[in-house]
């Protein structure tokens, strides 16, 4: 089924126009919606308003919207004015300028359209995405619709464009303020972390390889209450919380237990220093004895004993 377009717009470069169709690059169906229902019936409740003053139901043609510019004081603003301040749109993507690509961080990212060219199209449009391909740039620029001013990066991908909608600098929160604490990382821990990464790595995102158990599961549910079945409720498990005993021991006990997972058809994990000791085979144990104590409290191997011993016995067995 061919994909529907949302609007037809323009893409200013320069003096040249390219004319492009916008599409959806999402759709929304990954959760699963629940309508509240009066119990005793069974039928669907249906939302009102309740005037916080005088307690009566208000009708939407009663209401009139506010900004709360102090506690409990507001400005009130009618359709019309709030209308006068809509950015009109003009259906033209304006770039601004052209970045590397690994200069917007991800978390600017907002929601993502899809670009097509349009009927006349299709050459400055494949100049535009071959163009950034090759000297590795994004645009970046500004779209006007339903109202709104969006920031936008116009990035080349196998097959086209995609306009991806940016959120604006006080949008988006720095993690400075969460207050990382530093801690110090030993030479041995950062190896054994390397290996570990190289041993669970993949050179491309398959994201059909993930999939949403929990929708699974309610759709699942809902089938067998629509067959009449009754769903079994599992008792809750009381949750421990984890303690890490051994950095360097967990390190060492995650990479025993991915090697079987990903022996196949992998690459050889990467070397560690010598300073580094080499996986246990052994479960981690809780112990509070350092590593060397316990190096030097175990037993000294048995004597060999001589081959001739057992001939010796023999012969004095007979005597």
């Amino acid at each position: 089924m061919a994909a529907r377009s949302l609007a037809s717009l323009t893409i200013a470069f320069g003096m040249v126009s390219i004319p492009v169709k916008l599409y959806s690059a999402t759709q929304a169906q990954a959760g699963i919606s629940f309508n509240l229902l009066h119990k005793a019936c069974g039928s669907r409740l249906k939302q009102q308003y309740l005037c916080a003053r005088e307690g009566v139901v208000v009708e939407r043609a009663d209401m009139v919207k506010g900004y709360e510019f102090a506690k409990d004081q507001y400005v009130t603003f009618s359709p019309e004015e709030l209308k006068e301040l809509e950015e009109k749109g003009t259906q033209t993507i304006e770039i601004s300028e052209f970045l590397p690509a690994e200069s917007i961080d991800p978390v600017y990212y907002d929601k993502a359209y899809f670009l097509g060219p349009d009927k006349g199209g299709a050459k400055p449009y494949a100049l535009l995405a071959e163009s950034m391909r090759q000297t590795g740039q994004t645009a970046v620029g500004r779209y006007a619709a339903r109202g709104k001013q969006y920031i936008v990066q116009l990035r080349a991908v196998p097959g086209g464009l995609v306009m991806q909608q940016l959120l604006y600098a006080p949008e988006v929160r720095q993690i400075a303020d969460i207050g990382v604490e530093e801690a110090p990382v030993r030479d041995t821990e950062l190896a054994l972390a390397k290996q570990l990464i190289a041993q669970i790595s993949s050179t491309e995102f398959h994201p059909e390889r993930y999939e949403d158990d929990v929708k699974k599961r309610i759709e699942a549910a809902v089938q067998q209450k629509i067959e009449g079945q009754e769903i079994a409720v599992s008792p809750e498990v009381p949750t421990t919380g984890g303690q890490v005993i051994d950095l360097m021991e967990a390190l060492r006990a995650s990479l025993e237990k991915t090697t079987p997972r990903r022996a196949a058809g992998k690459s050889p994990p990467v070397k560690v220093g010598a300073d580094t000791a080499a996986p246990k085979p052994e479960p981690v144990q809780a112990s509070a004895a350092p590593t060397e104590l316990k190096t030097g409290q175990r037993k000294p191997p048995k004597k060999a004993v001589p081959a001739t011993e057992p001939e010796t016995r023999r012969k004095a067995g007979r005597s």
